[in-house]
């Protein structure tokens, strides 16, 4: 059987896609599944993350990497689903035609959200094109400061919007980064933290969704 492809989007910039797709990543590949990351972002941060996990790993990162434009997407899904039982597509920040091909592929699509009014505003714009897709979304309410009000007051504007909302809150916590720029999850950094916790909670949700 064909393996399950999660699309990672959002309009805004610096919303924390590539931090998303990398960490889920890296909690899969640890609970034995087979997975292959897609960058499809011009930028290219997953492509820089994966080659820095490359080296540090002595050429074993685990798992697949590829690239793609926005015409390659279904094609290089569709060869990375043979081998794999997750592929995750990093997506360029835009809601407009480029990603759209990158939304038809996925099985699910994972809207990060940061804490502000920006975001909610960009995220409305993001699930108008995966309604268009007709693909099944959930957002998740990403470096959130635990305990202010400024999170309190976008998840519930989140429950407005045309998509579930993850139960899973992913907080602004430094290790995500120092993770990241090593080439690294926060799983394997520091597998007891609350980071680690947060990445596993919101995988095991994203499962039983795909698996419904």
């Amino acid at each position: 059987m064909a393996g399950y492809t999660l699309t990672v989007a959002q309009q805004k910039g610096g919303s924390g896609k590539t931090t998303v797709a990398v960490n889920l990543a890296v909690h899969l590949l640890a609970q034995g599944h087979s997975v292959a990351v897609l960058d499809t972002d011009p930028q290219g941060s997953l492509g820089r993350w994966f080659m820095t996990r490359h080296e540090a790993t002595g050429g074993e990162p685990g798992m697949e990497f590829s690239t793609a434009s926005a015409w390659g997407v279904g094609y290089e899904c569709d060869k990375l689903k043979k081998t794999n039982d997750f592929v995750i597509v990093d997506t360029p920040p835009k809601a407009d035609s480029d990603l759209r091909p990158a939304l038809r592929e996925a099985d699910l699509v994972i809207v990060p959200v940061s804490a502000s009014q920006l975001d909610i505003w960009a995220t409305e714009a993001v699930l108008e094109l995966v309604d268009r897709t007709r693909r099944p979304a959930l957002t998740v309410l990403n470096r959130a400061r635990a305990g202010t009000r400024l999170a309190g007051e976008i998840t519930d504007q989140m429950g407005d919007l045309d998509a579930p909302v993850a139960e899973t809150v992913l907080g602004n916590r430094v290790v995500y980064a120092e993770a990241l720029g090593l080439g690294f999850g926060v799983t394997e950094r520091q597998r007891t933290s609350a980071a680690a916790s947060e990445i596993a909670a919101l995988a095991e949700e994203i499962v039983a969704l795909l698996e419904a």
